[in-house]
């Protein structure tokens, strides 16, 4: 592959933009630039990203999340620049920072993650903006005393199917957490706007979920949080582009391990999903671009009978619209009745799912009632008084099912020592 681009930079030799210059790098087939013309490319398409959306209004305060990664690092760079005296165009808002230190949970030692945060203390003070450090841990309000690394380091699962659904898990909670804990930051300091930078392409989300969400995972602008709208102005850069421009322009970053850090392909979903897309992109150079015109054009179909409630419904884990509002007749509900056929349920029966149903005290009013002229049918006394247990499953969406079933399997084999077996109450 490097051979392939060196034949093809000494074959162009000359910039394919201002025909003057010497192309010093190769972004796509038959994109060769010079060093003057890839830094303008580059600036130009953070600022025509931030234009043509118009997310971002003059004199608004802004949060930005930089992770000490490549993307973040070269996005804060960028802000930087269009903030500096000699920027034809200034950027208009207030940009403040924020780091969220995520060691604990890649079980990195106390020393590293000090070294970690002081190396970025360093670069955040270059700037001359606000910033903010805070761990991962305070998302819990937990004392650092009761939070103990993981021994041994992160580990990395192998390749059967089981390690990697329980990588994929560890992973989508990181990435919710650090979502909330960002969010938190961003409503402490009265900030409605919040620059994010993934530490992964965002693009990479595509298979792991369902179509209904992708609009919301992999668009510019996310307003699933309410008051705080996310923004991800580097989600159309290629991770090539960034490295070439840092190289080049002399952009600092500091390397953070992540979970699935010098992990093999096969070790989550998200690493397979990162690798297919990534091949994919090498040899059709349209895929990234297609994904995300894609999934811009994709929503939740809802029929006109669906009240306004039901639309506005969101999933409790991941806040996306809660995709789980179908018709009887349709292939998740055919899952749904398959799963509880299974496990041994019974059907969805109001005989059986209502128990005051089949109370023969609950049919008369007045005799389940202690007043003596009755209060009506199912009375202050009637056990149909009782509130149902609400299912969480109902609350989420179907990704989101899926997640929380391998963790409760999970959970039970973590603690399955310290159960009782039926045979031994018996005893």
């Amino acid at each position: 592959m490097l051979y392939k681009q060196i034949i093809e930079l000494v074959s162009h030799g000359t910039c394919v933009k201002c025909k003057e210059n010497t192309a010093v790098l190769i972004i796509r087939v038959g994109d060769a630039f010079c060093r003057s013309c890839f830094k303008e490319y580059f600036v130009h398409k953070f600022r025509a990203m931030l234009g043509k959306n118009r997310v971002i209004f003059p004199g608004e305060k802004v949060l930005l999340t930089v992770s000490g990664g490549a993307a973040s690092s070269s996005m804060l760079a960028q802000v930087q620049e269009g903030l500096g005296r000699d920027a034809p165009k200034k950027l208009r808002f207030i940009p403040a920072i924020i780091y969220i230190d995520e060691g604990g949970v890649c079980g990195q030692d106390p020393e590293k993650r000090e070294e970690t945060v002081a190396q970025l203390e360093t670069i955040f003070r270059k700037t001359g903006f606000p910033y903010h450090i805070i761990s991962l841990e305070q998302v819990f309000s937990l004392p650092s005393s009761v939070l103990e690394p993981v021994p041994g380091g992160a580990r990395h699962p192998g390749g059967d199917y089981k390690a990697a659904v329980d990588q994929y898990i560890q992973q989508s909670k990181l990435k919710q957490k650090r979502g909330e804990a960002s969010v938190e930051e961003a409503q402490d300091s009265l900030t409605r706007l919040n620059i994010y930078s993934p530490p992964s392409p965002e693009h990479t989300q595509t298979l792991q979920r369902l179509f209904s969400t992708l609009k919301t995972l992999t668009g510019f602008s996310d307003s699933r949080y309410g008051d705080v709208v996310v923004v991800r102005p580097m989600r159309d850069y290629s991770s090539k582009e960034i490295t070439f421009y840092n190289r080049l322009f002399g952009v600092e970053s500091v390397f953070t391990p992540s979970l699935d850090t010098k992990a093999p392909d096969k070790a989550s979903i998200q690493r397979l999903t990162e690798s297919f897309i990534i091949k994919l992109q090498a040899d059709f150079p349209s895929t990234v671009s297609t994904i995300y015109r894609t999934s811009e054009k994709l929503h939740t179909a809802s029929s006109p009978q669906n009240s306004s409630a039901e639309l506005s419904a969101k999933c409790l884990l991941c806040l996306c619209a809660a995709d789980t509002k179908a018709e009887e007749a349709s292939a998740f509900q055919a899952t749904l009745l398959s799963e509880r056929l299974s496990v041994g349920k019974a059907q969805s029966d109001p005989a059986h799912s209502n128990p005051a149903s089949s109370n023969p005290a609950s049919s008369n009013p007045a005799g389940s009632c202690c007043q003596e002229q009755g209060c009506g049918a199912g009375g202050c006394c009637s056990t149909s008084r009782i509130p149902a247990p609400t299912d969480l499953k109902t609350l989420l969406c179907y990704s989101c099912r899926l997640t929380i079933k391998d963790m409760v399997t999970q959970m039970k084999e973590e603690i399955g020592e310290f159960l009782l077996d039926e045979d031994e109450d018996a005893e």
